[in-house]
């Protein structure tokens, strides 16, 4: 595509106006923000004027727009991408790569994940490796891409061998709901809710969001099994201001023992 395409143009007015109401915004504030005049900002929004790609970038900084969505506003005004977003695996992020292979590593005996965006699995140290094949009921309901969080609530997966289920998917599903309603524009949280809460068992009452549930920055998960029992309060983490939509996506999730048990039992894990 050339920059400037005339047919893809008018996608831009739309957005721009969608994200500055999102941020709760008016065009004075935004102009202020970003240092620009009110009247370039309607004359943006309403198609009177064009962007340029550094003014583009310049707003969509200003409105905190994920790098992804800063893409969007890129490609409907008819210039190219300026993030990119090869996966991870893909041999393309070198550096990123190298960083999240060190943390895996660095973490064993205790076990370690990371997903994308949407909380499916992209890599695992050995001992998460070694956690999931043990705490997974039916093997055969396993699909890819594995979905941690489906993991947690499909009856034939993990959900049998979780002592806290009902507190732990309360807690999963109050974050969902969140996330979905902050970025109501990316439609693979409210997909993955609505798989969710699908499943048998799950109560009607929890359709309904309940931000009673604390937005904790750590969560506890207890696990039995036969012999096996393990508890683990696990913690996410993201890179922090990536100019990389992988960098950005990707969720690292890191889990610790909480009593002396379960580290036993983590390093019997690490030996595969």
């Amino acid at each position: 595509m050339t920059e400037q395409d005339d047919k893809s143009i008018g996608m831009f007015p739309a957005l721009l106006k969608y994200w500055r109401k999102s941020r709760g915004l008016s065009q004075l504030d935004l102009a202020l923000a970003a240092d620009v005049s009110a009247r370039h900002i309607s004359f943006l929004e309403t198609g009177r004027a064009r962007p340029s790609r550094d003014m583009i970038l310049t707003l969509a900084a200003t409105l905190e727009v994920p790098l992804r969505e800063q893409n969007t506003l890129l490609t409907a005004s008819g210039f190219h991408a300026s993030f990119d977003d090869a996966p991870l695996g893909s041999g393309n992020n070198g550096p990123i790569e190298r960083v999240v292979e060190r943390m895996l590593k660095k973490h064993e005996p205790y076990p370690m994940v990371v997903m994308d965006a949407s909380y499916n699995l992209i890599k695992s140290n050995g001992p998460a490796q070694q956690l999931i094949r043990h705490f997974v009921h039916n093997p055969a309901a396993l699909n890819p891409p594995v979905n941690l969080y489906e993991m947690l609530f499909h009856p034939e997966l993990t959900r049998p061998y979780i002592q806290n289920w009902d507190t732990l998917a309360r807690q999963l599903l109050a974050r969902i709901h969140r996330e979905s309603i902050l970025r109501p524009y990316n439609a693979r949280h409210s997909a993955l809710l609505e798989r969710l809460l699908s499943y048998p068992g799950i109560p009607e009452s929890w359709r309904t969001p309940d931000f009673s549930e604390t937005s904790e920055p750590f969560l506890t998960l207890h696990l039995k099994k036969d012999d096996w029992e393990l508890g683990f309060l696990t913690i996410i983490t993201t890179f922090s201001a990536p100019q990389n939509i992988t960098a950005q996506e990707i969720l690292i999730e890191t889990l610790f023992p909480v009593d002396d048990a379960t580290e036993q039992l983590c390093f019997v894990l690490a030996e595969g």
